[in-house]
This record gives C-alpha cells, structure tokens and sequence, in this order.
C-alpha cells in the first residue's frame, strides 16, 4: 500500500498520463523521467549512456525525427521537437533505471511508476474480458436473429402454385330499361 508521501510526490494519474504508445509499446520518455526524479534530463541520459549494456532495445530506444514530432502534438515541451535526441523508456527499462539512480526520491519514484504500469496492465486486461464477454453476445444474439431474418424472408417470398383469389366480384347486370323497347 503505498504511503501519503509517495502519492504525493507522485500521483497515479499524472504517471499514467505520461506512458505513451510507441512502435506498440508503453513507453515513458526520458524528459518526462527526469522531471518526476527531480533531475535534469541529461544527468539521467549520462547515466544510461554509462551503463548502456543494461539497456537493450526491448528497454530503451531513441525516436525517430517522425516520432518526436508526432509526439510533439500530443506532448508539448519546451524543445521537445528540437532535441537531437530523445530516449523512451518501457517498463522494464524504468525498472533497470531503479538500478542506476538509487536516491530516496528515486525509489519511491520508481514504485509509483511501476504501479501506473501494472494498473494499465489490469485495466487493458479488463478491457480484453469485456471483449471477450461481448463477442459471446454478439454470437449468441446473432443466432436468435438470425431466426427472425429468416421469418421475414419466407414472408418476403412469393408464394409457389395457383394463386387462390381473395375478395368479392361484382357483374354487371343489364339494367330493365334497356330490356324494354317502346
């Protein structure tokens, strides 16, 4: 259960606002990290370039040009578009950057942003249950309808064999006047 002071110092929302989708992945950038370590961004990027073996791809990876400036719509930031190079972070990157940057600060950092992933993580599991159960649904209400189309196409279909007629003739008679010569 995390403490009064790690929820102030780092509230949910404001991580989970943070973690974007990029090439599919949740990724945090590094300005962003920097910000809630109270560091500046350089001073964590140094770190990382020092210990770069313990950053592979699947952890940590530069944006193209293309990316920071789709990015940079969403993500307003002094600079952002004009930095030569921007870092994101996945989740286990974040987790491998506890290792590096081990300050009071930094832990209780690290643990608010590890819940932020772990709660969009049940939240996107969630999501994929409601799916699932409305796919079921959908297949089970299909079937019932598909009852009631076939209903209104037999209505809809002309009936085979001789037509019996419905209703009433009248003929016309010749009236007595014209019977009656004088």
């Amino acid at each position: 259960m995390p403490t009064n002071a790690e929820r102030s110092l780092l509230p949910a929302e404001r991580v989970e606002s943070r973690i974007l989708l990029v090439r599919g992945q949740k990724v945090m950038v590094d300005r962003d990290l920097a910000e809630f370590y109270g560091i500046e961004t350089r001073v964590l990027n140094q770190a990382v370039r020092r210990n770069l073996g313990r950053f592979p791809e699947d952890f940590m990876f530069a944006l193209t040009r293309d990316e920071i400036r789709n990015l940079s719509q969403i993500v307003i930031s002094p600079g952002f578009k004009h930095s030569p190079r921007v870092l994101v972070f996945t989740e286990q990157g974040v987790a491998m950057l506890s290792g590096l940057l081990n300050s009071p600060r930094a832990v209780a950092v690290n643990i608010g942003i590890m819940r932020a992933f772990v709660r969009l993580r049940q939240m996107i599991a969630s999501h994929a249950d409601l799916a699932r159960k409305l796919a079921a649904l959908e297949n089970k209400y299909d079937a019932q309808f598909k009852a009631v189309f076939d209903a209104i196409r037999e209505l809809m279909t002309p009936p085979v064999g001789p037509a019996r007629e419905i209703g009433f003739h009248a003929t016309l008679k010749k009236s007595r006047k014209a019977k009656i010569k004088t």
